[in-house]
């Protein structure tokens, strides 16, 4: 049986808040229209933050009330706390992302908490979302490294998702969000955490800042990830981590797959 890998893009939230201006909202509807007519159907279309702080996501209400209701796409919101899941949830969204960062001063120059207080306010998310019927998971950001800690210990990125875990995420997902991971080390997280967390399914998101974005995406496939984030072009990047470059690219990665005998949905063409 070919294997079935589920791709999410991240091009509309992930892609677009480090760009340098603010994209119309009728060219974002139209991009995640496109990708939908390629075959993606779960897409991260937008981010409830603070608009002063990530003005490219400003129009995360508009965005959701523009594009197109079916019922075989998802659409992914992405909150860093109670305010923007509320928003979330009254925007429509069916399927929320929340984030925690592996590293401390990062959380704070991130969502201006700490690790811990961002943990509680996911747990807290979680089953306020499993009430209202709203699919939830979770990213541990920088778990591959922080651009102001350095080197994360694997150890404390799992013992995270083991805390996160208590939430019974839709999913988990590690995110090298800053693109210094190599394969061996996401091997060893998702090993791991596939031990650690039976029955979670587990996602992989990975920047492209050394080259390496590709083979740790494999690096995590067959370490036991069922989903890859990626974003169409390659754009993308974190506004709060410095030098940080854009996701790995969809087609780049759709390419990868579909030539190693893996199935995705998408239409490369």
């Amino acid at each position: 049986m070919t294997r079935k890998v589920e791709i999410l893009d991240v091009a509309a939230r992930d892609g677009l808040q480090n760009e340098p201006g603010v994209v119309p909202t009728g060219v974002k509807v139209e991009l995640i229209r496109r990708l939908i007519e390629t075959g993606v159907r779960r897409l991260e279309v937008a981010s409830f933050v603070n608009p002063k702080k990530v003005p490219q996501m400003a129009d995360a209400e508009e965005v959701l009330a523009r594009l197109p209701k079916r019922d075989d796409v998802v659409y992914v919101g992405l909150v860093l706390n109670r305010r923007g899941f509320e928003r979330a949830v009254a925007a429509g969204c069916r399927e929320i992302g929340m984030v925690v960062v592996a590293s401390d001063t990062f959380n704070r120059r991130n969502q201006g908490v700490s690790t811990d207080e961002s943990i509680s306010e996911w747990l807290q998310i979680a089953r306020e979302a499993h009430a209202a019927g709203v699919r939830a998971q979770v990213t541990i950001a920088a778990a591959c490294g922080c651009p102001f800690e350095g080197e994360v210990p694997v150890d404390r990125v799992i013992a995270i998702a083991e805390r996160v875990a208590e939430g019974n995420p839709h999913e988990i997902a590690f995110a090298d969000t800053i693109g210094v991971g190599a394969p061996a080390q996401v091997t060893e997280i998702f090993t791991r955490a596939r031990a650690a967390l039976p029955g979670i399914p587990l996602r992989g998101h990975f920047h492209n800042t050394r080259n390496t974005g590709l083979a740790n995406a494999y690096a995590a496939l067959q370490a036991g990830a069922s989903t890859l984030d990626a974003s169409c072009g390659g754009i993308g990047g974190c506004p709060f981590a410095p030098a940080a470059t854009g996701n790995i690219p969809t087609e780049d990665l759709v390419y990868m797959l579909h030539r190693s005998g893996m199935s995705t949905g998408v239409s490369l063409e």
